[in-house]
């Protein structure tokens, strides 16, 4: 029986898969930038992925139990900090939910524990929109979700919820009901998005400019460097939110399958960890990774392509960022640390 988890017992294919996503990355930033005033933004993420690959190896090293005995405190904590660190946050929550299913004994969730677990995410979730920061809010839902239903959400419940959550979005496109629940800029970026033509120059510009990138790119793409929507500087926050349009224009659909083909390799490794986790803790906290990440590249991905609403959600290890890289490297660290321990006594 193993008492010690060694270097062999990390998942090296996923760490494989990371690389290879931040390798993207870099590549992408680089090209997006390097003719600009923005240039030498390709070495600034190489320090974050390289600072967030050795904090992630350090908090695998932590038992994840004794992470978990401190989820009230960390909740507490992240309460009172006022969300300033919104991607912490999100970590957090994973831990929180993970900590709260995991000691329900019965095999299906009753309502009183569905309300308890909305109201663990509905605290944080409404403290953050108050910042105002809608994406990060945003991504505290699947974890809720997911988790729910691995704890045995009952389908009646689950029925009422997904109705009422129907109910929540539509409203949000309903004028007279959005005015009193969203800013001004929010309002305007569900404008743009249902009808982007009409404000061209301006509150449609960037899911436009996305748009042409990605149609432009056809299936082989316009080449590394070659992108006009790019390299002319077209395409808003082209190193970041929309890296993943600068990447279609100049790799072309074939370059956007690679890319999404690597997340959905980096998504079912992540299953199989939490499969294979020692208990349903572990399993909670690496499928609350899933759900997050999974949901990042669903909303990036469909924002640059005109399918949802600008977020602000950036492309996980691809889009530039310091706080957003390292959430995702000590998530991946929590993964880490469920599967080192998988076998330990």
């Amino acid at each position: 029986m193993k008492e010690a988890p060694g270097t062999r017992d990390y998942d090296w294919w996923l760490l494989a898969i990371l690389a290879a996503i931040c390798a993207l990355g870099v590549v992408e930033i680089y090209s997006a930038t390097h003719a600009s005033n923005l240039a030498g933004m390709h070495v600034k993420q190489i320090k974050w992925l390289l600072f967030g690959f050795a904090v992630m190896f350090i908090l695998s090293r932590v038992d994840y139990h004794l992470i978990l005995d401190q989820a009230l405190i960390l909740y507490v904590v992240c309460l009172g900090q006022d969300f300033q660190v919104s991607e912490l946050a999100k970590l957090i929550i994973i831990i929180v939910l993970a900590r709260f299913f995991a000691e329900v004994r019965s095999d299906e969730l009753d309502l009183r524990d569905v309300l308890k677990a909305g109201m663990l995410v509905g605290v944080p979730l409404a403290l953050i929109l108050k910042q105002p920061d809608l994406g990060t809010a945003l991504v505290l839902v699947p974890m809720l979700v997911v988790g729910a239903f691995l704890a045995g959400l009952k389908w009646q419940h689950a029925g009422i919820f997904t109705l009422a959550g129907i109910l929540l979005v539509g409203s949000v496109f309903y004028p007279p009901v959005s005015k009193h629940i969203l800013k001004p800029y929010q309002r305007e970026r569900i404008t743009s998005f249902l009808h982007p033509e009409d404000d061209a120059k301006g509150s449609g510009y960037q899911l436009l400019q996305s748009k042409i990138a990605v149609g432009s790119g056809g299936f082989w793409g316009k080449g590394f460097g070659n992108g006009s929507q790019n390299q002319l500087g077209y395409i808003p926050v082209r190193y970041s939110d929309f890296i993943m349009s600068a990447w279609a224009e100049e790799q072309g659909f074939k370059g956007v399958l690679l890319a999404l083909g690597l997340y959905m390799a980096l998504l079912l490794r992540l299953v199989q960890n939490a499969q294979r986790a020692k208990d349903r803790a572990g399993m909670f906290l690496v499928m609350g990774v899933a759900a997050a990440l999974g949901f990042h590249v669903l909303v990036n991905v469909a924002m640059v392509i005109g399918a949802m609403p600008v977020t602000g959600i950036p492309l996980p290890l691809m889009s530039y960022g310091g706080s957003a890289t390292l959430f995702v490297f000590m998530a991946i660290g929590l993964v880490m640390n469920v599967r080192l321990r998988r076998f330990v006594n």
